[in-house]
């Protein structure tokens, strides 16, 4: 499939969800269901993140599928917008960064939203993705990561991910320490990290790492409230906090 016209060559206007895990975490209900296509709030969790980008505009999204491949694909054909492409793992899951860099070709030369489809949030005033493209620029960032304050997050219990300074760029959280930030699972990525990318499997936090080295790895705290879905549990968790904000 063609990837649609670059109308601003600094500004995102297609998007990746990834969606190609095992989900191990949440069995047993991913033994017979992929994943993103656990419901909260009844819609499907690849839904809420196909629905962000598209609401900011983006025509195209990219997403990648393994476990439960048919599934995923029936669902997506029943889709009519935004345009989707399925970018197939069938035979080797690539991991984070080897699914994106196999999915480059689909997502043009524009820097991307990425997106995991085991995380939403509840919108605060302005909608994230909107203040992400705001904030993002491309002569001085190669990654633009949504962030959650680890208090703040509804369903995440680990020890958060990144510190930031005034200027908004991050770096990694210490061994034996605790972080105030935990990435949310979106992001703005320009596809230029991938050029110098191994082949096959890899993880996308080595790229992360060659940004933070080059001081071009930059995260925007979130307006609203983080919802990590990552185990059955945390649905419930979800449901909870997203009728509470709407009382």
């Amino acid at each position: 499939m063609n990837t649609i016209h670059e109308l601003n060559p600094t500004r995102p206007n297609s998007a990746m969800v990834l969606a190609a895990g095992l989900g191990t975490r949440m069995r047993p209900i991913t033994d017979t269901l992929p994943k993103p296509l656990v419901k909260v709030h009844g819609k499907a969790l690849l839904d809420h993140a196909i629905d962000a980008v598209e609401s900011v505009g983006v025509k195209q999204v990219v997403v990648n599928v393994h476990h439960h491949a048919d599934q995923m694909e029936t669902h997506l054909a029943e889709r009519h917008h935004p345009i989707i492409a399925v970018s197939d793992e069938r035979e080797e899951l690539l991991d984070s960064g080897g699914g994106i860099a196999k999915a480059l070709p689909m997502l043009g030369k524009n820097p991307f939203f990425l997106l995991n489809s085991d995380t939403f949030w509840i919108e605060g005033c302005t909608p994230n993705l909107k203040r992400m493209m705001d904030f993002w620029q491309a002569d001085k960032m190669d990654v633009l990561l949504m962030l959650s304050s680890v208090a703040g997050a509804v369903g995440y219990t680990n020890k958060g991910d990144f510190t930031m300074d005034g200027d908004g760029r991050l770096t990694r959280r210490k061994e034996r320490t605790t972080a105030p930030f935990a990435y949310a699972g979106a992001a703005i990525v320009s596809p230029k990290i991938f050029e110098h990318a191994p082949e096959g499997r890899f993880s996308l936090n080595l790229l992360f790492d060659e940004a933070i080295e080059k001081g071009r790895l930059f995260g925007m705290n979130m307006d609203g409230l983080w919802l990590h879905v990552g185990t059955p549990e945390a649905i419930r968790d979800a449901e909870e906090a997203i009728a509470r904000s709407a009382a």
